[in-house]
């Protein structure tokens, strides 16, 4: 049996929640908007980068989201890994994951450029057999389009495969494709949450998802 694990990226593999909190804020501020608190950012983020800017604008603002919305992306690319770093226990997990032969994926909601970066940068290379950031064509999360693509190129049964992520969005991503939906505490979202959306199964440390491969 071949199995294999898909990642969300923010919020489950890397804490990223400062720097893009950081250039929507900028964003904000130059177009004279109140700014969010990092909480409020945990509940925006999730459903890429448009919804994002929708949910930061003040209501009222519904015409100034395009333009809002290139301006944050081009900031964020700017900034992108400032303050961004792996989650503890994170290098240690996919290490010893891929000694164990078990391929690894992406997919994320980010842009996919962005989420090609930040991989990039913080991952050696060859850690992630494909990474899967929005992009044209391509429904994103909870659609299961891109996770079924993926688990078709590693050859892979979508019921032998874990998804791991930190939200609503990722259970359900996992239920839609047929992965078991791995729901992880360390995220942007809270266990109730997770456990609302149809965890499978909660994880508290990286190490735990090795146990799981097992079971």
């Amino acid at each position: 049996m071949r199995t294999a694990v898909l990642f969300d990226l923010d919020g489950t593999l890397v804490d990223s929640l400062a720097d893009i909190a950081d250039a929507l804020d900028a964003v904000l501020r130059e177009l004279g908007h109140p700014t969010h608190s990092l909480e409020a950012y945990r509940r925006f983020v999730g459903e890429g980068a448009r919804e994002l800017v929708r949910r930061a604008l003040p209501s009222g603002a519904a015409s100034q989201l395009d333009d809002a919305l290139a301006r944050y992306k081009a900031r964020y690319r700017a900034h992108l890994v400032e303050k961004t770093r792996p989650y503890e226990g994170i290098p240690e997990l996919v290490a010893a994951l891929r000694a164990r032969g078990v391929p690894l994926a992406v997919v994320t909601n980010k842009p996919h450029d962005a989420a090609i970066e930040v991989i990039e940068r913080l991952f050696s290379p060859g850690t992630f057999e494909r990474v899967l950031g929005q992009q044209d064509g391509v429904p994103h999360k909870p659609d299961p389009t891109g996770p079924r693509s993926i688990l078709r190129a590693l050859d892979v049964r979508p019921s032998d495969a874990l998804f791991v992520g930190d939200s609503d969005t990722d259970m359900r991503t996992a239920r839609n494709a047929g992965m078991r939906a791995v729901g992880v505490t360390w995220g942007f979202r809270a266990r109730a949450e997770l456990e609302a959306s149809g965890a499978e199964h909660l994880v508290d440390h990286p190490r735990e998802i090795v146990t799981l491969l097992r079971a």
